[in-house]
């Protein structure tokens, strides 16, 4: 689908709509505005990068007068429309980073220039996905970006794994197979499906920090 100017929501469902933004940012408003207005109808909002799909109950309204609020909330000047964001520092104990070597190959730098960057950068989640709470986090700083993914993906990746390839890095939120590059690990548990834990939403932000093994092991298990 072509980006517009003023997007237009096609359908998923009878009870769903889809836009793509500009931009990331201009999402990012677009979902938090809807998330601020607490519409009755309103079901979910889900923001990805530069889409939006909106989510409602058709018991407070149908699909096309839906569709009209949500181009006419579209249609406002978005760039005024603050982001309901929640900042996060994430422990990260890149002595378990089974690629880092590699990374610092493929980019030419040293290990701890890897982790200095990775660990010196503020993210956005842009989405959630893959498995249960997977935050992708965008974007690497330029000398970090354009790692491929690995050739032969792994069968299974510790829950925690910290990875990145292309222009993003994300957190393993679960042990899963995978092909990312893994720089390091977090000790924290970020998801919990039986308790509904989910703490990182779109539009949060993320920065890692540097801890050794010792402060890995006090930190095991614990929660955001």
């Amino acid at each position: 689908m072509n980006v517009l100017a003023a997007p237009r929501f096609l359908p998923l469902s009878e009870q769903a709509a889809l836009a793509y933004f500009a931009d990331e940012a201009a999402a990012l408003r677009f979902a938090s505005l809807l998330r601020g207005r607490h519409e009755p109808w309103l079901v979910d909002v889900v923001q990805a990068y530069t889409s939006v799909a909106v989510f409602f109950t058709l018991t407070h309204i149908d699909f096309p007068n839906a569709v009209q609020q949500l181009e006419q909330w579209a249609d406002q000047d978005l760039g005024a429309a603050p982001v309901s964001a929640r900042c996060h520092r994430i422990p990260c104990c890149y002595e378990r980073g089974m690629d880092l070597e590699r990374v610092a190959r493929q980019r030419n730098l040293t290990v701890d220039e890897v982790i200095r960057l990775h660990a010196g950068t503020e993210y956005t989640v842009y989405a959630i996905g893959f498995c249960p709470g997977f935050p992708y986090l965008g974007y690497l700083p330029e000398q970090l970006a354009g790692v491929p993914r690995l050739e032969t993906p792994r069968l299974q990746v510790p829950a925690g794994s910290v990875g990145l390839t292309g222009r993003q890095t994300g957190i393993y939120t679960e042990a899963r197979p995978g092909g990312w590059n893994i720089v390091g690990q977090t000790p924290l548990e970020l998801v919990n499906v039986a308790d509904g834990y989910f703490p990182l939403r779109t539009g949060d932000h993320v920065q890692f920090y540097r801890i050794d093994e010792t402060e890995y092991a006090e930190l095991q298990g614990q929660r955001l």
